[in-house]
């Protein structure tokens, strides 16, 4: 017996989703621990240089398994054609249409949903690993650095860098807005965002500000040449910053990153500024009702 695992992630013009995936890492496991030989057929787009269907000669296998996810459309109908010789077997799928040729080309169907089942998700059969959390704060074009702003080149950069982690990525906006669920309507919320974080990249000033307020460490990148604001507030933060002259020096925010992540950070103390500005006002305050007495 030699199985071929299938799903919506096999297929060239197929969908990798989270929930497909983690339900194919379920079925796998459960065949391994039931000593069946199987391989998995990923699509070339997702999954380049694995095993693609159509390297995987029918001949080669005596099952077919189609794990998660709607069974319908031509994409599984041509399972059936291929793998004519093959027992085809579907599980943990949803069956929308039970006469649909897609569904009855199965020799066995076990459905988690068809209207009448409700099975547990095979994804929920399968372990997953603990991952880092990064929170990404991009700045915009900022014109008032004129041809010092190398922002373009820097995210460029930096992205490409996170494309490349085994981590968790959420891009994050400062900006607020009250009309749109996508972001935050007011700090308190944009800060109780950050705090989730386990760590923070950002080439924005209040990214850094926030992380830090937050106690959630930051890896802040300058995408100004020479440095800007986030290289002036990282000095008086006494926080390092990565100049933007560095952001393509790869094993540097690496070494970053790695720093970061089991870093425990103490927020900083209440700027100095704050106080020179009740100082001020207080003392104008005094002086215009010493004038007026």
């Amino acid at each position: 017996m030699r199985v071929l695992l299938t799903g919506w992630a096999s297929f060239l013009h197929g969908e990798a989703t989270a929930g497909d995936v983690l339900s194919l890492r379920a079925a796998g496991n459960a065949l391994a621990e039931a000593g069946i030989d199987h391989r998995v057929a990923w699509s070339p787009g997702f999954r380049p240089g694995t095993l693609h269907l159509p390297d995987a000669a029918p001949g080669d296998y005596t099952h077919v398994v189609f794990a998660c996810g709607p069974v319908h459309g031509p994409q599984v109908r041509s399972l059936h054609e291929r793998y004519a010789s093959c027992r085809r077997i579907a599980v943990g799928v949803s069956v929308p249409d039970a006469e649909d040729p897609a569904v009855t080309g199965f020799h066995r169907v076990f459905p988690r949903d068809d209207g009448g089942t409700a099975e547990l998700d095979l994804a929920l059969g399968a372990p997953v690993s603990p991952t880092p959390v990064l929170g990404v704060v991009l700045a915009p074009h900022q014109p008032e650095y004129g041809s010092a702003g190398r922002h373009g080149d820097v995210h460029e950069a930096l992205t490409g860098w996170l494309a490349g982690l085994d981590c968790a990525r959420v891009p994050l906006d400062t900006r607020l807005a009250h009309a749109d669920w996508e972001r935050c309507a007011t700090p308190d919320q944009f800060a109780a965002l950050v705090s989730k974080m386990d760590a923070l990249v950002t080439t924005r000033l209040h990214g850094l500000v926030f992380g830090l307020k937050a106690g959630v460490p930051v890896l802040a990148v300058d995408p100004v040449a020479g440095g800007g604001k986030v290289t002036a507030q990282g000095k008086a933060l006494d926080w390092p910053v990565v100049a933007a002259e560095d952001a393509c020096d790869t094993a540097l925010l690496d070494a970053r990153l790695k720093w970061c992540l089991p870093a425990s950070v103490r927020p900083p103390a209440h700027p100095a500024s704050l106080a020179a500005l009740v100082d001020e006002l207080v003392g104008s305050r005094r002086r215009t009702a010493c004038a007026t007495s």
